[in-house]
């Protein structure tokens, strides 16, 4: 199978699996822009592409630690991922101890609390924390949000874990001083519900990625049980849901981008607020099938993922070809605006040319070879 990337994008393709077990060929094609320069400037392709992420990457050791991309090769998502990796930024680079920031893209908006440094204090009315400390840019991640693990007690069974994050800080279970004093607290909190107890439970605020054995995400992987293992192995299980593959929280799913969209960042870049038009490109995928007529597909974005630190963001399209028997039942995909004179050629089996020159250059190579 030959796929033909006509963008300036990245572009791949896998197999994917449903199920039922019928199987689709997906294609992928990411592109990498720049912020504009000034307001109202349209976004352009930025000269170096990020190249397909090929498996989950994460801030330290894999599974536990916050993940920061995803393999980009589900076979599908039913909705957007709005994803950030970032910062918060002190309104005119003056310290402060806590500041308040958000992400827009078109009408969805979410927005939550960045504070400063702080730890865990136990005294004799309990435990309290200290006052936060002054800072200019705060990393935002799972990693600093509310969450985490107690493994403290000697007896395993009674290690808790927070299942909407077991990779944050803030969570004890255990109160004793000589456990508690000097921990980190999370530098996130959700809006109007500050963290002011350890084992009290509090939502993680991030805009990144969550990860794939985290509640409420798991849950939709399906079941694998001993019937799975005797009846459906090696498939999916029946009740497995493909919202599974969004990498995003469920309040950073929206409808598929078209471009077009605004995207506004406040307190996310040392500007203060930073706004943006996302580009509106036609993304054609025509796939040529070993038989029959070939089938001309629109990808669509699925995923965006915003790097304010990097003044860039990533768009990602996908689509997919249902499969008879496999790979080999489509001979050939193109991805992006290829020429008119190139399907013309296909269809007359000749060779495409772009140009005069081309077609010069590929004379004199063939005479070279044909001469050696």
């Amino acid at each position: 199978m030959e796929l033909l990337n006509a963008t300036k994008m990245q572009a791949g393709y896998t197999m994917g699996m449903a199920p039922d077990g019928g199987e689709s060929l997906v294609v992928v094609v990411k592109g990498t822009f720049r912020f504009p320069e000034k307001p109202n400037q349209e976004s352009v392709l930025a000269e170096e592409q990020v190249p397909l992420v090929m498996a989950d990457t994460f801030e330290g050791e894999p599974g536990f630690s916050a993940p920061v991309y995803e393999s980009e090769f589900p076979p599908k998502k039913p909705k957007c991922d709005v994803l950030l990796n970032g910062s918060a930024y002190a309104p005119g680079g003056r310290p402060i101890k806590r500041v308040t920031v958000s992400l827009q893209v078109g009408s969805w908006r979410k927005s939550f609390i960045v504070v400063g440094n702080r730890i865990w204090k136990k005294g004799w009315f309990g435990v309290s924390s200290t006052r936060p400390e002054p800072f200019t840019v705060m990393p935002i991640s799972y990693g600093n949000a509310f969450g985490g693990t107690d493994t403290t007690h000697k007896n395993p069974a009674k290690h808790k874990f927070v299942l909407t994050n077991p990779v944050g800080r803030g969570f004890h279970h255990d109160m004793s001083a000589k456990l508690i004093d000097d921990k980190p607290l999370p530098n996130t909190e959700e809006e109007g519900h500050p963290v002011k107890k350890p084992d009290c439970e509090y939502r993680p605020m991030a805009f990144g990625p969550i990860g794939r054995n985290w509640d409420s995400r798991y849950k939709l992987a399906g079941t694998y049980d001993q019937n799975w293992i005797d009846n459906v192995f090696p498939f999916l299980p029946t009740d497995f849901q493909d919202a599974y593959y969004q990498a995003a929280p469920v309040d950073q799913q929206i409808p598929y981008l078209s471009g077009g969209e605004t995207v506004t960042l406040t307190n996310l870049t040392p500007e203060g607020t930073t706004q943006f038009t996302l580009p509106t490109i036609e993304m054609p995928i025509v796939f040529f099938p070993k038989k029959g007529e070939k089938q001309e597909t629109q990808g669509v974005i699925d995923t965006i993922i915003i790097e304010p630190d990097q003044r860039r963001f990533m768009l990602t399209w996908r689509q997919s070809y249902p499969l008879k028997r496999n790979m080999f039942d489509v001979v050939q995909v193109v991805a992006g605006v290829m020429p008119k004179a190139w399907y013309r050629a296909r269809e007359l089996g000749k060779t495409y040319y772009p140009s005069l020159g081309a077609l010069v250059a590929a004379r004199m190579r063939e005479r070279a070879e044909a001469e050696a």
